[in-house]
């Protein structure tokens, strides 16, 4: 399973390092997005930035191509991996809770679900599935998403039952806890392990925990409706097929959540302000595991480390990739600089079999606002 938000080793890592990013004078973020939208590859952008207090939020292109509808702040997008931190923080909640502890086996918490060639389940903690550590990898076939891209049924279902079943197929990427492999299916597990807990829908936890206290009446989790709510962003993929009806049933706690720029803009800010958790939980989410792409995987969350002009910066946040959508959520170290970018355009095709994936990198925007 791809195209879920995996975007640190491509689209964004191809810039990583990159210094002296040229943008105009005046409002360089406003600038950079700018480049993304139209003759840059993107039909529309929405964006929203902040520094300290001081919040702007704009949109640039269209929402809608046939249309000719203008993005705005307003319209709703799919978040696909920024749905992670959400996930997360509902585990680590539990976990401050005592409901369940981090260090607990998945086969404790979800006797008989991990099995497969090779697979020690009583191995596999839950804070490796929320780092990315245990080893469990993603379907492997790449027809996977033939229903959806080949035979052209975008209203096709596919359980996390059967993704995770299909998960197992294959042997593990390495033994439990010795290596880091980005696995949307350690997500689907999670999401299991809240509902085994909890015994309630997954759903209705991140609404009572996070999305209520919140105030985030724009965000909700679909499960496998392909339609989108309200005003929102069409997405494309590179030929400009619109994308935008898709089911995301394979998606669920990996990635199906809808969101706007404000709405994802407040979660990240109160959860790495630490509004959301205990102390314990708090440091537990930014403990980091390094990766090759240039950062770090905490609980739910990500880093990048990134050459400003100034020196090396670390961004906190998450990205998100699916098909026909692609979202930046970053803050600086210390919370006072904050972009949240939404681009329409992700091609889960070339994501799965290869090729070009977005028109243009991003990380430019982000730079702007962050660096």
């Amino acid at each position: 399973m791809r195209g879920s938000g995996k975007l640190a080793a491509g689209v964004l890592a191809g810039v990583l390092l990159a210094s002296g990013t040229s943008v105009a004078a005046g409002d360089p973020v406003r600038a950079a997005v700018g480049d993304l939208v139209g003759e840059g590859g993107f039909p529309g952008a929405v964006v929203q930035v902040r520094t300290g207090e001081a919040v702007s939020r704009f949109g640039a292109g269209y929402a809608n191509q046939a249309t000719r509808e203008p993005a705005g702040p307003h319209h709703r997008f799919r978040i696909a991996s920024n749905t992670k931190a959400f996930v997360a923080t509902v585990v680590l909640q539990l976990a401050g809770e005592g409901a369940l502890s981090l260090d607990d086996p998945v086969e404790h918490r979800l006797p008989g679900v991990v099995r497969g060639p090779g697979y020690e389940p009583e191995k596999i903690t839950l804070r490796m599935l929320l780092n990315h550590t245990s080893g469990v990898h993603d379907p492997l076939d790449k027809h996977f998403f033939d229903p959806y891209l080949v035979e052209g049924n975008r209203a096709h279902i596919i359980t996390p039952s059967e993704v995770i079943r299909r998960s197992l197929i294959d042997r593990p990427s390495f033994a439990p806890g010795t290596g880091v492999k980005y696995s949307n299916t350690g997500y689907l597990l999670l999401g299991k392990v809240i509902e085994k807990v909890t015994r309630n829908d997954v759903r209705e936890e991140i609404q009572r925990r996070i999305l209520d206290p919140l105030g985030l009446g724009r965000t909700y989790f679909p499960l496998w409706s392909p339609f989108l709510r309200g005003p929102h962003l069409h997405g494309y993929d590179m030929r400009g097929e619109d994308m935008t009806v898709f089911s995301p049933s394979y998606d669920w706690t990996a990635g199906a959540m809808v969101s706007t720029v404000d709405d994802l803009a407040t979660f990240h800010r109160a959860l790495l302000a630490g509004r959301l958790l205990p102390p314990e939980q708090q440091a537990e989410l930014k403990r980091l595991v390094p990766n090759e792409d240039g950062g770090a995987y905490g609980a739910g969350i990500e880093t990048l480390d990134v050459k400003c002009g100034d020196g090396v910066k670390t961004f906190w946040g998450n990205t998100g990739a699916g098909p026909g959508f692609f979202s930046v959520s970053m803050s600086n170290a210390d919370g006072s600089k904050q972009i949240v970018l939404a681009l329409n355009v992700y091609d889960l095709a070339a994501d799965v079999h290869g090729g070009q994936r977005v028109p243009k990198p991003p990380m430019p925007a982000v730079m702007a606002a962050l660096c």
